[in-house]
Protein backbone atom coordinates (compact mmCIF):
# COMPACT_ATOMS: atom_id res chain seq x y z
CA UNK A 1 0.00 0.00 0.00
CA UNK A 2 1.54 3.29 -1.12
CA UNK A 3 0.33 6.46 0.60
CA UNK A 4 1.05 9.99 -0.61
CA UNK A 5 0.63 12.82 1.90
CA UNK A 6 0.39 16.28 0.33
CA UNK A 7 0.73 19.72 1.92
CA UNK A 8 0.04 22.86 -0.11
CA UNK A 9 0.77 25.58 2.44
CA UNK A 10 1.51 25.86 6.16
CA UNK A 11 2.69 29.47 6.61
CA UNK A 12 6.18 28.65 5.42
CA UNK A 13 6.84 25.85 7.92
CA UNK A 14 7.97 22.31 7.22
CA UNK A 15 4.58 20.63 7.65
CA UNK A 16 4.02 18.93 11.00
CA UNK A 17 0.74 17.72 9.48
CA UNK A 18 2.69 15.46 7.12
CA UNK A 19 5.50 14.41 9.46
CA UNK A 20 3.21 13.32 12.29
CA UNK A 21 0.90 10.95 10.36
CA UNK A 22 3.90 9.71 8.33
CA UNK A 23 5.34 8.36 11.59
CA UNK A 24 2.13 6.48 12.40
CA UNK A 25 1.85 5.00 8.91
CA UNK A 26 5.50 3.96 8.63
CA UNK A 27 5.43 2.31 12.04
CA UNK A 28 2.55 0.19 10.70
CA UNK A 29 4.69 -0.92 7.77
CA UNK A 30 2.97 1.30 5.19
CA UNK A 31 5.03 2.94 2.45
CA UNK A 32 4.69 6.73 2.66
CA UNK A 33 5.80 9.54 0.37
CA UNK A 34 5.47 13.20 1.41
CA UNK A 35 5.03 16.11 -0.98
CA UNK A 36 5.08 19.78 0.03
CA UNK A 37 3.82 21.77 -2.95
CA UNK A 38 4.75 25.04 -1.24
CA UNK A 39 8.43 24.14 -1.66
CA UNK A 40 8.71 21.53 -4.42
CA UNK A 41 7.25 20.71 -7.80
CA UNK A 42 4.66 18.00 -8.19
CA UNK A 43 6.43 14.65 -8.45
CA UNK A 44 4.41 12.78 -11.04
CA UNK A 45 5.94 9.41 -10.18
CA UNK A 46 4.86 9.72 -6.53
CA UNK A 47 1.32 10.57 -7.63
CA UNK A 48 1.06 7.70 -10.11
CA UNK A 49 2.39 5.14 -7.61
CA UNK A 50 -0.01 6.11 -4.81
CA UNK A 51 -2.92 3.92 -3.78
CA UNK A 52 -4.10 6.47 -1.20
CA UNK A 53 -3.64 10.26 -1.61
CA UNK A 54 -4.29 12.52 1.39
CA UNK A 55 -4.29 16.33 1.34
CA UNK A 56 -3.48 18.14 4.58
CA UNK A 57 -5.74 21.22 4.86
CA UNK A 58 -5.10 23.07 8.15
CA UNK A 59 -6.25 26.49 6.92
CA UNK A 60 -8.29 28.29 4.29
CA UNK A 61 -5.38 29.07 1.96
CA UNK A 62 -4.10 25.49 2.09
CA UNK A 63 -7.54 24.15 1.17
CA UNK A 64 -7.96 26.51 -1.77
CA UNK A 65 -4.53 25.50 -3.08
CA UNK A 66 -5.30 21.80 -2.57
CA UNK A 67 -8.46 22.11 -4.64
CA UNK A 68 -6.46 23.83 -7.39
CA UNK A 69 -3.91 21.00 -7.39
CA UNK A 70 -6.53 18.26 -7.32
CA UNK A 71 -7.46 18.32 -11.02
CA UNK A 72 -3.91 17.71 -12.22
CA UNK A 73 -3.36 15.00 -9.61
CA UNK A 74 -6.56 13.22 -10.62
CA UNK A 75 -5.46 13.22 -14.25
CA UNK A 76 -2.22 11.52 -13.24
CA UNK A 77 -3.95 9.04 -10.94
CA UNK A 78 -7.74 8.74 -11.28
CA UNK A 79 -8.07 5.59 -9.16
CA UNK A 80 -6.26 6.32 -5.88
CA UNK A 81 -8.43 6.68 -2.78
CA UNK A 82 -8.74 10.42 -2.05
CA UNK A 83 -8.66 11.86 1.48
CA UNK A 84 -8.66 15.36 2.97
CA UNK A 85 -7.63 15.86 6.60
CA UNK A 86 -7.09 18.82 8.92
CA UNK A 87 -9.19 21.66 10.35
CA UNK A 88 -10.78 22.66 7.05
CA UNK A 89 -11.69 19.15 5.92
CA UNK A 90 -14.77 18.34 8.05
CA UNK A 91 -16.33 21.83 7.79
CA UNK A 92 -16.10 21.62 3.98
CA UNK A 93 -17.01 17.94 3.77
CA UNK A 94 -19.92 18.35 1.36
CA UNK A 95 -17.89 20.34 -1.17
CA UNK A 96 -14.82 18.12 -0.94
CA UNK A 97 -16.88 14.99 -1.48
CA UNK A 98 -18.33 16.57 -4.62
CA UNK A 99 -14.74 16.90 -5.84
CA UNK A 100 -14.15 13.20 -5.27
CA UNK A 101 -12.97 12.96 -1.67
CA UNK A 102 -13.84 9.58 -0.19
CA UNK A 103 -12.47 10.08 3.33
CA UNK A 104 -12.71 13.27 5.42
CA UNK A 105 -10.88 13.58 8.75
CA UNK A 106 -10.45 16.40 11.26
CA UNK A 107 -9.29 16.94 14.82
CA UNK A 108 -6.86 14.32 16.10
CA UNK A 109 -6.40 12.73 12.71
CA UNK A 110 -3.33 10.46 12.94
CA UNK A 111 -5.01 7.30 14.21
CA UNK A 112 -8.07 7.86 12.03
CA UNK A 113 -5.86 8.28 8.96
CA UNK A 114 -4.03 5.05 9.75
CA UNK A 115 -7.37 3.26 10.20
CA UNK A 116 -8.60 4.65 6.88
CA UNK A 117 -5.52 3.39 5.03
CA UNK A 118 -5.92 -0.07 6.59
CA UNK A 119 -9.61 -0.08 5.67
CA UNK A 120 -8.90 0.82 2.02
CA UNK A 121 -6.12 -1.78 1.88
CA UNK A 122 -8.73 -4.37 2.85
CA UNK A 123 -11.03 -3.20 0.06
CA UNK A 124 -13.52 -1.23 2.18
CA UNK A 125 -13.78 2.13 0.43
CA UNK A 126 -16.68 3.66 2.34
CA UNK A 127 -15.72 5.78 5.38
CA UNK A 128 -16.79 4.33 8.72
CA UNK A 129 -14.86 6.56 11.15
CA UNK A 130 -16.44 9.90 12.13
CA UNK A 131 -15.20 12.96 10.26
CA UNK A 132 -14.04 14.51 13.55
CA UNK A 133 -12.13 12.63 16.23
CA UNK A 134 -10.97 14.18 19.50
CA UNK A 135 -9.56 10.94 20.88
CA UNK A 136 -6.55 11.22 23.17
CA UNK A 137 -3.77 9.81 21.07
CA UNK A 138 -0.49 8.20 22.00
CA UNK A 139 1.63 10.47 19.81
CA UNK A 140 4.65 9.27 17.87
CA UNK A 141 7.68 11.43 17.15
CA UNK A 142 7.05 13.04 13.74
CA UNK A 143 8.95 11.39 10.89
CA UNK A 144 10.34 14.18 8.67
CA UNK A 145 12.07 11.94 6.13
CA UNK A 146 11.26 12.91 2.55
CA UNK A 147 10.35 16.53 3.30
CA UNK A 148 12.34 19.44 1.85
CA UNK A 149 15.22 20.62 4.04
CA UNK A 150 14.46 23.13 6.80
CA UNK A 151 16.72 25.66 5.10
CA UNK A 152 14.15 25.91 2.27
CA UNK A 153 11.42 27.19 4.57
CA UNK A 154 10.72 30.52 6.27
CA UNK A 155 13.71 32.03 8.06
CA UNK A 156 13.99 34.04 11.24
CA UNK A 157 15.03 37.65 10.73
CA UNK A 158 17.13 38.12 13.86
CA UNK A 159 17.73 41.58 15.37
CA UNK A 160 21.46 41.00 14.85
CA UNK A 161 20.84 41.33 11.11
CA UNK A 162 21.28 37.64 10.29
CA UNK A 163 18.77 35.03 9.17
CA UNK A 164 18.39 31.74 11.03
CA UNK A 165 16.94 28.37 10.03
CA UNK A 166 13.55 27.72 11.63
CA UNK A 167 12.00 24.46 12.76
CA UNK A 168 8.34 23.95 13.66
CA UNK A 169 6.52 21.71 16.11
CA UNK A 170 3.29 21.54 18.11
CA UNK A 171 3.03 21.02 21.86
CA UNK A 172 -0.78 21.07 21.86
CA UNK A 173 -3.74 21.20 19.48
CA UNK A 174 -7.21 22.62 19.77
CA UNK A 175 -8.12 25.41 22.18
CA UNK A 176 -10.07 25.94 25.40
CA UNK A 177 -11.71 29.08 24.05
CA UNK A 178 -14.64 29.71 21.69
CA UNK A 179 -13.77 32.90 19.80
CA UNK A 180 -16.53 33.29 17.22
CA UNK A 181 -14.29 33.76 14.19
CA UNK A 182 -11.69 31.06 14.94
CA UNK A 183 -11.50 28.03 12.58
CA UNK A 184 -10.34 25.81 15.46
CA UNK A 185 -13.67 26.14 17.27
CA UNK A 186 -16.00 24.26 14.86
CA UNK A 187 -13.76 21.19 15.14
CA UNK A 188 -12.49 21.23 18.74
CA UNK A 189 -15.48 22.92 20.44
CA UNK A 190 -13.45 24.33 23.34
CA UNK A 191 -11.24 21.28 23.90
CA UNK A 192 -7.51 20.88 23.46
CA UNK A 193 -5.06 18.01 23.43
CA UNK A 194 -1.41 18.03 24.52
CA UNK A 195 1.50 16.31 22.83
CA UNK A 196 3.70 14.60 25.45
CA UNK A 197 6.83 16.63 26.31
CA UNK A 198 9.14 13.77 25.40
CA UNK A 199 7.65 13.64 21.88
CA UNK A 200 7.89 17.43 21.46
CA UNK A 201 11.51 17.49 22.65
CA UNK A 202 12.53 14.56 20.45
CA UNK A 203 10.98 16.31 17.46
CA UNK A 204 12.96 19.44 18.28
CA UNK A 205 16.17 17.40 18.67
CA UNK A 206 15.86 15.95 15.19
CA UNK A 207 15.24 19.42 13.75
CA UNK A 208 18.28 20.83 15.53
CA UNK A 209 20.34 18.05 13.97
CA UNK A 210 18.82 19.09 10.62
CA UNK A 211 20.01 22.67 11.16
CA UNK A 212 17.24 24.42 13.12
CA UNK A 213 18.44 27.44 15.09
CA UNK A 214 14.97 28.63 16.11
CA UNK A 215 11.68 26.80 16.78
CA UNK A 216 8.15 28.02 16.13
CA UNK A 217 5.54 26.39 18.37
CA UNK A 218 2.39 26.20 16.28
CA UNK A 219 -0.08 25.74 19.15
CA UNK A 220 -3.25 27.87 18.75
CA UNK A 221 -2.51 29.05 22.30
CA UNK A 222 0.73 27.95 23.96
CA UNK A 223 -0.67 28.80 27.41
CA UNK A 224 -3.79 26.64 27.16
CA UNK A 225 -1.85 24.17 29.27
CA UNK A 226 0.46 26.47 31.22
CA UNK A 227 2.33 23.81 33.23
CA UNK A 228 2.82 21.70 30.12
CA UNK A 229 4.19 24.70 28.21
CA UNK A 230 6.59 25.80 30.94
CA UNK A 231 7.86 22.26 31.41
CA UNK A 232 8.71 22.04 27.71
CA UNK A 233 10.52 25.39 27.39
CA UNK A 234 12.46 24.78 30.60
CA UNK A 235 13.69 21.42 29.30
CA UNK A 236 14.31 22.91 25.87
CA UNK A 237 16.53 25.67 27.24
CA UNK A 238 18.39 23.27 29.50
CA UNK A 239 19.30 21.06 26.54
CA UNK A 240 19.74 23.78 23.90
CA UNK A 241 20.66 27.04 25.67
CA UNK A 242 21.35 28.87 22.40
CA UNK A 243 18.13 27.80 20.66
CA UNK A 244 15.46 30.50 20.41
CA UNK A 245 11.74 30.07 19.87
CA UNK A 246 8.43 31.87 19.37
CA UNK A 247 4.88 31.09 20.53
CA UNK A 248 1.28 32.25 20.09
CA UNK A 249 -0.69 33.23 23.22
CA UNK A 250 -4.06 34.96 23.78
CA UNK A 251 -4.14 38.44 25.33
CA UNK A 252 -6.33 36.98 28.07
CA UNK A 253 -3.68 34.38 28.95
CA UNK A 254 -0.81 36.86 28.77
CA UNK A 255 -2.51 38.83 31.53
CA UNK A 256 -3.61 35.83 33.56
CA UNK A 257 -0.13 34.26 33.46
CA UNK A 258 1.93 37.45 33.34
CA UNK A 259 4.17 36.20 36.15
CA UNK A 260 5.58 33.63 33.69
CA UNK A 261 6.54 36.08 30.93
CA UNK A 262 10.03 36.48 32.37
CA UNK A 263 10.49 32.70 32.15
CA UNK A 264 9.68 32.83 28.46
CA UNK A 265 12.34 35.49 27.95
CA UNK A 266 14.91 33.62 30.05
CA UNK A 267 14.39 30.34 28.18
CA UNK A 268 14.96 31.87 24.74
CA UNK A 269 11.58 33.18 23.57
CA UNK A 270 12.24 35.90 21.00
CA UNK A 271 8.68 37.01 20.39
CA UNK A 272 5.06 36.20 21.17
CA UNK A 273 2.31 36.43 18.56
CA UNK A 274 -1.06 37.44 19.99
CA UNK A 275 -4.35 37.76 18.11
CA UNK A 276 -5.53 41.21 19.20
CA UNK A 277 -7.89 41.48 16.18
CA UNK A 278 -9.24 44.98 16.97
CA UNK A 279 -8.92 48.02 19.22
CA UNK A 280 -12.69 48.53 19.12
CA UNK A 281 -14.31 46.99 22.20
CA UNK A 282 -17.61 46.52 20.36
CA UNK A 283 -15.94 44.39 17.68
CA UNK A 284 -13.98 42.46 20.31
CA UNK A 285 -17.25 41.67 22.11
CA UNK A 286 -18.89 40.45 18.89
CA UNK A 287 -15.92 38.16 18.24
CA UNK A 288 -15.96 37.04 21.90
CA UNK A 289 -12.19 37.50 22.14
CA UNK A 290 -12.20 37.63 25.92
CA UNK A 291 -10.21 40.87 26.17
CA UNK A 292 -10.65 44.61 25.75
CA UNK A 293 -8.50 47.28 24.18
CA UNK A 294 -7.47 48.27 27.70
CA UNK A 295 -6.21 44.71 28.21
CA UNK A 296 -4.16 45.04 25.04
CA UNK A 297 -2.56 48.23 26.38
CA UNK A 298 -1.69 46.45 29.62
CA UNK A 299 -0.04 43.62 27.69
CA UNK A 300 2.00 46.09 25.64
CA UNK A 301 3.28 47.65 28.87
CA UNK A 302 3.98 44.23 30.43
CA UNK A 303 6.09 43.21 27.47
CA UNK A 304 8.11 46.40 27.61
CA UNK A 305 8.75 45.85 31.31
CA UNK A 306 9.70 42.20 30.72
CA UNK A 307 11.89 42.81 27.68
CA UNK A 308 9.90 40.50 25.41
CA UNK A 309 8.80 41.35 21.87
CA UNK A 310 5.06 41.40 21.22
CA UNK A 311 3.77 40.77 17.68
CA UNK A 312 0.05 41.67 17.54
CA UNK A 313 -2.16 40.43 14.72
CA UNK A 314 -5.43 41.97 13.55
CA UNK A 315 -8.53 41.36 11.50
CA UNK A 316 -8.52 44.91 10.19
CA UNK A 317 -11.65 44.76 8.02
CA UNK A 318 -14.89 43.39 9.45
CA UNK A 319 -18.58 44.15 8.78
CA UNK A 320 -18.39 46.48 11.81
CA UNK A 321 -15.26 48.41 10.81
CA UNK A 322 -15.78 52.04 9.84
CA UNK A 323 -13.35 54.19 7.86
CA UNK A 324 -12.78 56.24 11.00
CA UNK A 325 -12.40 53.07 13.08
CA UNK A 326 -9.73 51.79 10.73
CA UNK A 327 -7.84 55.05 11.21
CA UNK A 328 -8.18 54.58 14.97
CA UNK A 329 -6.57 51.14 14.63
CA UNK A 330 -3.62 52.60 12.75
CA UNK A 331 -3.32 55.46 15.23
CA UNK A 332 -3.30 52.99 18.14
CA UNK A 333 -0.55 50.92 16.53
CA UNK A 334 1.51 54.05 15.98
CA UNK A 335 0.91 55.64 19.39
CA UNK A 336 1.80 52.40 21.18
CA UNK A 337 5.08 52.17 19.30
CA UNK A 338 4.14 48.96 17.49
CA UNK A 339 4.59 49.87 13.83
CA UNK A 340 7.65 47.62 13.45
CA UNK A 341 5.98 44.86 15.50
CA UNK A 342 3.04 44.46 13.12
CA UNK A 343 3.60 42.59 9.86
CA UNK A 344 2.39 44.67 6.92
CA UNK A 345 -0.06 41.98 5.81
CA UNK A 346 -1.93 42.43 9.11
CA UNK A 347 -3.04 45.91 8.05
CA UNK A 348 -5.14 44.53 5.20
CA UNK A 349 -6.70 41.32 6.52
CA UNK A 350 -10.42 40.85 5.97
CA UNK A 351 -12.65 38.68 8.16
CA UNK A 352 -13.37 35.22 6.78
CA UNK A 353 -16.66 33.54 7.61
CA UNK A 354 -16.07 29.85 6.80
CA UNK A 355 -18.46 26.93 7.05
CA UNK A 356 -19.26 26.12 10.67
CA UNK A 357 -18.24 29.55 11.96
CA UNK A 358 -19.81 30.61 15.27
CA UNK A 359 -20.31 34.02 13.69
CA UNK A 360 -23.30 32.49 11.90
CA UNK A 361 -25.05 32.18 15.26
CA UNK A 362 -25.54 35.96 15.13
CA UNK A 363 -28.60 37.28 13.30
CA UNK A 364 -26.68 40.42 12.32
CA UNK A 365 -24.17 38.21 10.48
CA UNK A 366 -26.74 35.95 8.84
CA UNK A 367 -28.45 39.08 7.48
CA UNK A 368 -25.36 40.35 5.65
CA UNK A 369 -23.77 37.20 4.23
CA UNK A 370 -24.43 35.86 0.75
CA UNK A 371 -25.05 32.14 0.18
CA UNK A 372 -22.05 29.94 0.88
CA UNK A 373 -19.45 30.04 -1.88
CA UNK A 374 -18.15 26.48 -2.05
CA UNK A 375 -15.22 27.25 -4.32
CA UNK A 376 -14.22 30.21 -2.14
CA UNK A 377 -14.89 28.21 1.06
CA UNK A 378 -16.59 31.24 2.65
CA UNK A 379 -19.82 33.07 3.21
CA UNK A 380 -19.10 36.27 1.22
CA UNK A 381 -20.01 39.61 2.74
CA UNK A 382 -19.89 43.24 1.70
CA UNK A 383 -19.70 46.18 4.02
CA UNK A 384 -22.80 48.35 4.25
CA UNK A 385 -20.60 51.43 3.72
CA UNK A 386 -19.11 51.49 0.18
CA UNK A 387 -16.32 53.72 1.53
CA UNK A 388 -15.02 50.82 3.60
CA UNK A 389 -14.95 48.49 0.58
CA UNK A 390 -13.11 51.18 -1.42
CA UNK A 391 -10.65 51.68 1.45
CA UNK A 392 -10.05 47.94 1.69
CA UNK A 393 -9.12 47.80 -1.99
CA UNK A 394 -6.77 50.78 -1.66
CA UNK A 395 -5.10 49.34 1.45
CA UNK A 396 -4.61 45.98 -0.28
CA UNK A 397 -2.95 47.71 -3.21
CA UNK A 398 -0.70 49.79 -0.95
CA UNK A 399 0.46 46.67 0.89
CA UNK A 400 0.89 44.65 -2.31
CA UNK A 401 2.96 47.41 -3.91
CA UNK A 402 5.03 47.90 -0.78
CA UNK A 403 5.84 44.20 -0.52
CA UNK A 404 6.70 44.05 -4.22
CA UNK A 405 9.13 46.97 -3.82
CA UNK A 406 10.55 45.48 -0.60
CA UNK A 407 9.73 48.55 1.48
CA UNK A 408 10.14 48.46 5.26
CA UNK A 409 7.21 47.89 7.58
CA UNK A 410 7.27 51.53 8.61
CA UNK A 411 7.24 52.69 4.99
CA UNK A 412 4.29 50.45 4.11
CA UNK A 413 2.51 51.56 7.27
CA UNK A 414 3.02 55.19 6.21
CA UNK A 415 1.46 54.47 2.80
CA UNK A 416 -1.51 52.70 4.35
CA UNK A 417 -1.97 55.42 6.97
CA UNK A 418 -1.95 58.14 4.32
CA UNK A 419 -4.58 56.28 2.27
CA UNK A 420 -6.80 55.69 5.31
CA UNK A 421 -6.65 59.20 6.73
CA UNK A 422 -7.28 60.68 3.29
CA UNK A 423 -10.35 58.43 2.89
CA UNK A 424 -11.66 59.59 6.26
CA UNK A 425 -10.87 63.24 5.62
CA UNK A 426 -8.54 63.27 8.64
CA UNK A 427 -5.01 64.65 8.96
CA UNK A 428 -2.26 62.03 8.81
CA UNK A 429 1.13 61.99 10.49
CA UNK A 430 4.75 61.21 9.66
CA UNK A 431 5.15 57.61 10.82
CA UNK A 432 8.55 56.47 9.59
CA UNK A 433 10.77 58.83 11.57
CA UNK A 434 8.82 58.55 14.81
CA UNK A 435 8.88 54.75 14.84
CA UNK A 436 12.53 54.15 13.99
CA UNK A 437 13.99 51.78 16.59
CA UNK A 438 15.80 48.46 16.91
CA UNK A 439 14.85 45.69 14.50
CA UNK A 440 12.07 43.34 15.57
CA UNK A 441 12.60 39.55 15.34
CA UNK A 442 10.17 38.05 12.84
CA UNK A 443 9.72 35.26 10.35
CA UNK A 444 10.13 35.84 6.62
CA UNK A 445 6.58 34.59 5.96
CA UNK A 446 3.79 36.35 7.90
CA UNK A 447 1.40 34.75 10.36
CA UNK A 448 -2.30 35.16 9.67
CA UNK A 449 -5.45 33.32 10.59
CA UNK A 450 -9.25 33.79 10.50
CA UNK A 451 -8.82 36.35 7.73
CA UNK A 452 -8.26 36.71 4.03
CA UNK A 453 -4.65 37.62 3.21
CA UNK A 454 -3.34 40.11 0.70
CA UNK A 455 -4.05 38.61 -2.72
CA UNK A 456 -0.49 37.74 -3.69
CA UNK A 457 -0.09 35.66 -0.50
CA UNK A 458 -2.93 33.32 -1.50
Amino acid sequence: MNVLLISTYELGHQPFGLASPAAWLRQAGITVACLDLSREALREDAVREADFIAFYVPMHTATRLAVEALLGIRKLNPTAHLCFYGLYAPVNESYLRKLGAQTILGGEFEEALLNAVKRVRQGQLEQVDPAISLARLKFATPDRRGLPALARYARLEHPDGNQRVVGYTEASRGCKHLCRHCPVVPVYQGRFRIVPPEVVLEDIRQQVVAGAEHITFGDPDFFNGIRHALRIVTALHREFPNLTYDVTIKVEHLLKHSVHLSMLRETGCLFVTTAVESVDDRILAILEKGHTDGDFVRVVNLFRETGLTLCPTFVAFTPWTSVEGYCELLDAIEQRGLVENVASVQLGLRLLIPAGSRLLELEQVREIVAPFDEAGLVYPWKHSDPRVEALYARVQEAIRQGLKEKRTRAEIFQSVSSVAHESAGLPGSEVVAKNAHAAIPCLTEPWYCCAEPVGELL
